[in-house]
């Protein structure tokens, strides 16, 4: 903490206060620099002080405290306005309007002092000669907010009229509450078009686009437009999350969760701020976050969680439901104490309307890792007068589930355990019990061994021996999968030969006897899945001949029967994956094919989605990138609401690798968000769903959306681990949030997270990505002031550029850190601009060297360009250092070697000819600027003409040309006023 000696003292102070987290540390901060300020017996620096504590105040939950200090400004300025220089009596002026909305906010105010108030402004406004648009807009506030409908409007009308002056709110500001205003009375589209200039980054403030995002999220969930809303939350949540005074607009992220079916995350949301349930400073803010838990706490209640633990305030352990009363308890009484305040009913309206809204989606996947969604407890249905009441219709039910099992359909299962359930106490005959057995055997798996031989043994006493046969083989092969091959294929022999004689006979059959038959090719086809290593050509030889044998037995017989040709189906996606074990992609793939259609076919398309996902592997690995999007897409569609969440996760995410590597980024990116939706619904959100997250994060980087990219891929990181998903996904994970940080104007983050990469790819083989991160996270600490660190990443990088033979980066790296050397906090030094020559000179030495070695004609030419580009710098470096030198014999010397430099530039972009024209009239425009410094006006005439005449021709539809043609004319005019004598 710097001492207070004097008023430059004071205001370094105040500046470095200014740059603090928003909070009550910052604010004890201003009050103790206040006390400072009245020991330098300064008028105007008591007078900055207190306008310093206005400013932390207001942006801070202690809104209240504004109050006395600015009542001390004004009096100070009614008895010696001559104390106020110019910025502090605007900014008198301006933070009327804070009073104005900060006594709205706070409900002991009188609403007779606040118009008071207003008149109080509207006349001081008048006497300063500002215009009324400000006093406008405080009225409307104020109408606003009591529920005076018809004095808003005219309000509202009058302030846009207005003209707008030096005491108008902020471009951004004043477009917020002109949609918040049309949003509030049903214009919802209205508003979304009025807030479009701050939401696309044209107005921007302290506090926009970060209340307009958050004011949009309802509206544009009204309007249908949910995608717009998701990405509106990823990017406006990360906005407001740091900022203690946004609790309002926190509130207004919380509701958008509880909307769209997130109530996870609005949990998540709530235990981040915990200070927010119980922070009185500023009562308004308080009571829309008290509305909005008590939403959500309503909200888990009706899905069965008001039991549930969740977040709430300091000093005790809250249930929903428990957290929902006192919630709305407290909303309740906030919003009374505002209406008693107002004589009117219309805080306590919205209040309660804002609580009892539904869902407007029922779930939004937002790409973000969040816990499972909490589960509805469903309650158990009321127990009816009598049994007879309530017993289902048991043959009815037997029907229909015999049905869905011989049309295979996916809830075939079910339907029979429906039919076992009902007929509890029931006498059955034995087909009947035999297929009960049967579907409970295949639901249970490798426990329902034993339910197989049951159903077999009542499948004998109905008179089907066949399908008697057919239960046994399923038994087997269910045996075969708990890793009994051997067993089951002893077993699967001895049931064939009978099953073969039998159909022989007449005595059962070819449904019966295929449902044999496959069972053996699929025990066949796990021993050849379990062979280790290279698959002896006998196994699979013999798998072969048992999917052939069930398509001769079938072939011709399965017209009007779904078993059957899901049998031919099953075959064909046999001999596939034979084919595809055996190095034959392209048979392979035309068998999957071939299998995915027959079940397309048959009418269950369903079962063709594992084959489709098969098809679209081979088809990837063969480079046909059209045929594997087909197929995956078709997965998805087949599959339908039959697919299990992981199985939707995956194609999801590998149909988003497919569009992204074509470069589709936008639909990729919506699949990866499916991904790591389904991926979590799957419980797989630490493996899938951080790897879908990280492939989505890329593809928002990629689409130039990096709040939306920084939100989901710091989502990503925790749970990406190199055991899991390999350590390049952590570096490429870290890389892209670099990109976005830095992009976001984060260049300490961004630094870090560049610096993490680069420290993980240090011990990688290949050195190229750990130098491109050192160089990386070099520029971000000089983004970030911090040119000590920076230098010296530079020179790691430098160093790695120089190890892996990579000339480019090494002579960048040297020409960041002359950069460096030359800044004004390094110039402090008397070597720091002898160290900036000495850096670019070796820049220029590196180029040579290398051009020296080189033998290749492309990579000879870019050298040359980076050699240009050099002496440009060189050039430019040298002119900076002239600039700011106090001795006229120096500055002459270095503008002589400065334009030396950018002489060379010209000279070696001028080898390159056309393909690096505008690098070198570039150059020249700058030699000729340089000349004229020099008083050299001759020399800077005929560098202008030779810029005209290179471009001799050229059309104007080129905005390079265009430039340089005007500089150039520029030039010749301004030297030819230097020779006017």
């Amino acid at each position: 903490m710097s001492e207070i000696t004097d008023f430059d003292s004071l205001r370094r102070a105040m500046a470095e206060n200014g740059e603090e987290p928003e909070g009550p540390a910052r604010n004890a901060r201003a009050e103790q620099l206040l006390a400072e300020a009245e020991k330098l017996n300064i008028p105007l620096a008591v007078i900055e002080a207190l306008g310093h504590q206005l400013k932390v105040y207001n942006y801070s939950s202690e809104k209240g405290k504004m109050f006395v200090p600015f009542a001390r400004l004004l009096r100070m300025w009614d008895e010696r306005p001559e104390d106020f220089d110019e910025y502090e009596t605007h900014a008198l002026h301006w933070v009327f309007k804070w009073m104005s909305s900060g006594m709205l906010d706070q409900p002991h105010v009188p609403l007779a002092s606040i118009e008071k108030w207003l008149g109080e402004m509207e006349h001081r406004y008048r006497l300063a000669g500002h215009s009324e648009r400000a006093v406008r807009g405080a009225e409307f506030s104020v109408a606003a907010h009591v529920g005076d409908v018809a004095r808003a409007e005219r309000a509202y009308g009058a302030w846009l009229a207005a003209d707008r002056d030096a005491m108008a709110d902020c471009h951004a500001c004043e477009l917020h509450g002109q949609g918040w205003w049309q949003a509030e009375r049903g214009r919802d589209a209205e508003a979304i078009r009025l807030w479009g200039p701050v939401l696309e980054g044209e107005f921007t403030c302290a506090h926009e686009p970060h209340t307009v995002l958050a004011s949009s999220l309802t509206p544009l969930l009204r309007l249908g437009r949910v995608d717009e809303a998701r990405a509106h939350h990823l990017r406006g949540f990360r906005l407001v999350r740091a900022m203690e005074s946004m609790r309002g607009a926190y509130a207004d992220h919380v509701e958008f969760c509880v909307l769209t079916g997130n109530e996870a995350r609005g949990l998540e949301l709530l235990a981040e701020r915990p200070a927010y349930f119980t922070d009185d400073g500023h009562p308004r803010s308080k009571l829309e976050f008290m509305t909005v838990v008590a939403l959500l706490m309503d909200r888990l209640g009706a899905l069965g969680l008001g039991e549930r633990q969740v977040p709430g305030p300091a000093g005790r352990t809250w249930t929903a439901g428990e957290l929902a009363a006192h919630a709305r308890e407290e909303a309740l009484a906030l919003a009374a104490r505002f209406d008693e305040r107002n004589g009117t009913a219309h805080m306590s309206e919205r209040a309660r309307a804002r609580m009892a809204q539904e869902p407007l989606v029922e779930r939004l996947p937002l790409g973000v890792r969040t816990t499972a969604r909490p589960t509805p407890v469903v309650p158990a249905p009321a127990a009816a007068g009598s049994p007879e009441d309530t017993r289902p219709d048991l043959p009815a039910l037997i029907a229909e589930a015999r049905r869905l099992s011989d049309t295979l359909q996916p809830n075939a299962v079910e339907a029979w355990a429906a039919v076992a359930r009902a007929a509890e106490g029931v006498e059955l005959d034995a087909r009947d019990r035999a297929e009960i057995a049967d579907h409970r055997a295949m639901d249970l798996g490798p426990e329902g061994i034993a339910l197989f031989e049951e159903a077999a043994g009542l499948y004998a006493e109905a008179g089907d021996p066949g399908e008697a046969l057919a239960a046994r083989a399923r038994g087997a092969y269910v045996r075969a999968l708990t890793g009994e091959v051997s067993e089951a294929l002893t077993t699967i022999a001895g049931l064939y030969d009978r099953a073969l004689a039998l159909y022989a006979d007449d005595g059962t059959g070819v449904r019966q006897t295929a449902a044999v038959l496959m069972s053996r090719a699929r025990i066949l086809m796990r021993r050849v899945h379990e062979a280790e290593g290279a698959v002896p050509q006998g196994l699979s030889a013999d798998a072969e001949t048992a999917a052939r044998e069930v398509l001769a037995l079938v072939d011709g017989q399965s017209v009007g029967d779904v078993r059957l040709a899901s049998r031919i189906a099953e075959a064909q996606a046999m001999l596939a994956e034979l084919a595809a074990l055996a190095g034959d992609v392209e048979g392979a793939a035309e068998l999957f094919a071939r299998a995915s259609a027959a079940f397309v076919g048959a009418g269950l398309p369903w079962f063709a989605v594992e084959y489709e996902a098969r098809l679209a592997g081979l088809a990837h690995h063969l480079g046909d990138t059209a045929e594997a999007e087909r197929a995956l897409r078709a997965a998805l569609e087949h599959g339908g609401p039959h697919l299990e969440a992981t199985g939707r996760a995956q194609l999801h995410l590998q149909l988003a690798e497919v569009l992204g590597g074509r470069g589709l980024c936008e639909e990729a990116a919506e699949h990866a968000l499916e991904a790591a939706h389904w991926a979590d619904e799957a419980g797989e959100s630490r493996t899938l769903g951080a790897w879908a997250r990280h492939q989505l994060g890329g593809f928002l980087l990629r689409q130039g959306r990096f709040a939306e990219a920084a939100e989901v891929l710091e989502s990503a990181l925790p749970d990406l681990s190199a055991e899991t998903h390999g350590d390049g996904a952590v570096v490429q994970t870290q890389w892209w949030l670099g990109d976005c940080l830095s992009e976001l104007g984060e260049h300490r983050a961004a630094a870090e997270r560049r610096l993490q990469a680069a420290e993980i790819a240090r011990h990688w083989p290949e050195q190229h990505d750990h130098a491109t991160l050192a160089h990386l996270a070099a520029e971000s600490l000089g983004h970030a002031g911090l040119h000590a660190d920076a230098d010296q990443a530079y020179a790691r990088a430098g160093a790695l550029w120089r190890s892996v033979g990579n000339v480019h980066g090494l002579v960048r790296s040297l020409r960041a850190r002359a950069w460096l050397a030359l800044r004004e906090d390094d110039r402090e030094n008397d070597d720091g601009e002898n160290t900036a020559s000495e850096l670019m000179a070796s820049a220029v030495e590196e180029c040579r060297a290398a051009l020296e070695a080189v033998d290749d004609e492309e990579a000879r030419e870019r050298l040359v360009a980076e050699l240009g580009h050099t002496h440009r710098q060189f050039s430019d470096l040298l002119a900076r250092s002239a600039a700011e030198d106090a001795e006229d014999e120096s500055i002459q010397g270095a503008l002589e070697e400065a334009l030396s430099q950018v002489t060379r530039a010209v000279e070696v972009f001028a080898t390159l000819g056309a393909d690096a024209l505008h690098s070198r009239t570039g150059a020249e425009l700058a030699a000729g600027w340089l000349a004229a410094d020099l008083s050299r006006p001759a020399e800077a005439a005929a560098r202008a003409r030779a810029v005209l005449r290179a471009y001799d021709g050229a059309g104007e539809d080129d905005e390079t040309v265009r430039e340089r043609r005007a500089e150039a004319e520029q030039m010749l005019q301004v030297v030819a006023e230097q020779e006017t004598p």
